[in-house]
């Protein structure tokens, strides 16, 4: 069977690699000696006219001939060592696409990640959205790859992603027109400059855009401006067990690339007797989540664009260009038909408040920890000891007395520390009036505040 081009200690069974080393470095579509005697005996045993020149072949001149002369053969040649096998080719999307549980637990690790990152910088400073896929999503289709389509991962963790600087471009794009006017509300968008910087002894005029995603300079120009925009690369939270692949079809490939063939008449001009061949590329499914993190430098924002920074405008005009680049622009490859295009997740609103309701109780019970450690850092040792041991019962809702008592029976305190714990003991019941040193019941054995009271004035005497 094809093999991957790895050495052979690392051995064949990778379907618990990640996504992106199964589709690079783990991709078994290359020939080897074995693939190459098995395709030699299936031709062999083919009932044609072929099938009995190969037969014959291999009986005269055996294996190593027949396969040199199968690899020199001008129709259906015999695919060389490491060359490309098409048939493992056209198979191995089926492992490429499988994702593990350990591949959907990294993704949201990672997520889990930038969002701690998020709190640590502070709601002023950084928009978070979380969005849903409405279409397949796909991106990094330039990069090379046997299978002619590439994908991007992220590495080193083998997991799809869309870079910040691709979400960059699409809201940059985004703002653009918005500014135009052509959509209605330009919502605080303008091309125009109309902001002023002094650099040295030189005014730069740059326009709200040029504020947020930085100056691009004309080649060989002396002044630039860095935006006050960062954007945070994405991980997909991928709905299902796997990514998906989806077929594109190039017609009149003789035409574009002006390219005569034999199968098209040899002619370059359009027409209905072209072979389209499919070509598969990885995308992610529909419902996939989309968390985008852009976080803003206000230190640098007062200070080219300080109207921009106030009461959080930069936030309102980046939530129009992200609700404008989610329905009209899309984000990643093969946008202009309709991949990457997307919604602001509904639920997002009810999963954050969740999360901050979650964030204030964990600090809550923190906080209450922390007094708690204060209060046992200022008693006694034997009172701590108490406390702790009062803390630690598996039933929260057993009385202290009960506790202390059942304490006691069990023979956790011994010496004087048993008879000041017995006093304690014998203070809680007289304040709950349960200290009985005479029975008025028929039958003291079933009078429970009168054995307990004289099991403490036992413990008291140092019994």
């Amino acid at each position: 069977m094809p093999i991957a081009a790895v050495p052979a200690y690392l051995g064949r069974d990778f379907k618990d690699a990640s996504p992106g080393l199964r589709f690079g470095m783990f991709l078994p579509i290359w020939t080897e000696r074995a693939d190459q005697e098995a395709d030699v005996r299936r031709r062999a045993d083919a009932k044609s006219r072929e099938g009995a020149e190969v037969a014959d072949m291999l009986q005269r001149l055996g294996m190593d001939a027949t396969i040199r002369n199968l690899q020199n053969r001008q129709q259906k040649p015999l695919a060389g060592l490491w060359n490309k096998n098409d048939f493992a080719a056209k198979q191995a999307w089926k492992q490429v696409t499988a994702l593990a549980k350990k591949d959907k637990v990294l993704a949201a690790s990672l997520l889990e990640r930038q969002r701690h990152l998020a709190m640590r910088s502070g709601d002023e400073s950084l928009l978070c959205l979380e969005a849903l896929a409405t279409a397949p999503f796909t991106t990094g289709l330039g990069n090379e790859h046997p299978l002619e389509n590439g994908f991007a991962f992220l590495n080193p963790y083998g997991l799809p992603y869309l870079p910040g600087s691709g979400v960059k471009g699409v809201l940059r794009q985004a703002a653009r027109e918005l500014a135009a006017g052509e959509w209605g509300d330009r919502h605080g968008w303008c091309t125009d400059d109309n902001l002023v910087l002094r650099v040295g002894n030189t005014d730069l005029r740059f326009s709200t855009i040029d504020a947020l995603f930085g100056l691009q300079s004309a080649d060989g120009a002396s002044q630039h401006l860095r935006g006050a925009l960062t954007f945070w690369d994405v991980i997909p939270q991928i709905k299902g067990d796997s990514l998906t692949v989806d077929i594109m079809t190039p017609h009149q490939g003789h035409y574009y690339q002006q390219k005569p063939d034999k199968k098209t008449g040899d002619s370059t001009t359009p027409h209905d007797s072209g072979q389209p061949i499919p070509i598969s590329f990885l995308t992610l499914p529909p419902g996939s989540g989309f968390t985008f993190h852009v976080q803003c430098d206000l230190a640098h924002l007062n200070r080219i664009a300080p109207e921009l920074a106030t009461e959080g405008r930069w936030k309102a005009m980046l939530e129009a260009a992200f609700a404008h680049a989610f329905l009209w622009l899309g984000f990643g490859a093969k946008t202009s038909v309709g991949y990457g295009a997307m919604q602001e997740d509904p639920k997002a609103g009810a999963r954050e408040a969740a999360r901050q309701q979650a964030q204030a109780e964990a600090t809550r019970r923190a906080q209450k920890e922390a007094e708690r450690e204060a209060a046992l850092a200022q008693m006694s040792p034997l009172d701590r000891e108490v406390r702790e041991f009062l803390d630690a019962r598996q039933d929260k809702n057993q009385p202290d007395l009960s506790a202390l008592i059942g304490g006691l029976k069990k023979g956790r305190w011994s010496g004087v520390n048993k008879i000041a714990v017995a006093e304690r003991a014998k203070a809680m019941m007289l304040s709950a009036k349960k200290w009985r040193e005479k029975s008025e019941k028929k039958n003291p054995d079933k009078d429970n505040d009168y054995q307990d009271t004289l099991k403490v004035m036992a413990w008291i005497k140092g019994q």
